[in-house]
């Protein structure tokens, strides 16, 4: 006896291969958890474009994938210690606010797949140019992984070390870019992550090694409250904003690998190349929504 391998998902509507949604989250997330980005950003793209979902639903089956994929890149940063708690948790608490105001505009004001496509291009391509304009000339070396320290922690600065380098960050800077992160990440559906990694590397020029767990918590936490905030803010009628659970856990169980393989496969690939490879794939993403003709 075998097991259909063609699946309708009710909640959604999607109609596609069962093998389909998991393989294409590990592919994704399998690139993406490198630099600290569940990999939620491009599975927008693919729900839209190659199954055709597009509600506010479908933003919040990223959500689910997010909760399901990301535990696996962290427990293995928190093996190697690179799992920066101060740094998740300032993410977190600056974008609780954020998250509330996001799934109010995904459902109220992008809750068209017409004025969610140029919304998604600016979000893809704000990614790309962010990544883009730090790539350093040449491919540059993996860097070794160490375990990151806390040096100083207070409520103006946090230092922390890795490597023989020490880093810092200023932590009302971070809490004003994670609120903002948090609203547009949470319309958007991939938890923030995406935009926290450029910022992060752009902004205080921290290690993209060093940061990338605290990065994916961020998100991991930053998810859960968001699909809290889909579930109890009200929405215009007849628009879905109910997670296709099944779906997602498809989305989560692919992604839950490539996480961990991508996780564990990192201090191995220069810096350079993963930020300039997934900044070309962000920017033919946001051309492709721009202008879809």
């Amino acid at each position: 006896m075998t097991l259909p391998l063609w699946h309708h998902f009710a909640v959604s509507g999607v109609e596609t291969w069962l093998w389909l949604p998991p393989l294409a989250a590990l592919l994704i997330s399998f690139f993406t958890s490198m630099v600290g980005i569940s990999g939620a950003s491009l599975l927008v793209p693919f729900q839209m474009s190659v199954l055709g979902f597009a509600s506010p639903s479908a933003s919040a089956t990223n959500l689910v994938f997010n909760l399901l994929a990301i535990p696996g890149g962290l427990y293995r940063y928190g093996r190697e210690r690179r799992l920066f708690w101060p740094l998740a948790l300032v993410i977190t608490a600056g974008g609780i606010p954020g998250v509330f105001l996001g799934a109010w505009l995904r459902t109220h004001v992008l809750a068209d797949r017409a004025a969610f496509e140029p919304f998604a291009a600016a979000v893809l391509g704000y990614l790309a140019w962010r990544m883009l304009r730090d790539v350093r000339a040449g491919t540059g070396s993996p860097q070794a992984a160490g375990p990151v320290s806390l040096t100083a922690l207070g409520w103006r600065e946090i230092r922390f070390r890795f490597g023989a380098a020490e880093h810092a960050f200023g932590v009302p800077l971070m809490l004003a870019f994670a609120f903002g992160v948090g609203a547009v990440g949470t319309a958007y559906g991939i938890g923030g992550g995406a935009f926290m990694v450029p910022l992060c590397l752009s902004v205080w020029r921290l290690p993209v090694h060093a940061i990338a767990g605290a990065t994916l918590l961020a998100t991991f936490l930053s998810s859960a409250i968001a699909l809290i905030a889909y579930s109890v803010l009200p929405a215009p009628p007849g628009v879905a904003v109910r997670p296709d659970w099944a779906l997602g856990l498809g989305f989560g169980l692919g992604g839950l690998v490539g996480a961990y393989l991508g996780a564990r496969l990192q201090r191995r690939v220069p810096q350079a190349w993963l930020k300039g490879l997934l900044a070309l794939l962000l920017a033919s993403l946001a051309v492709r929504y721009a202008w879809p003709g």
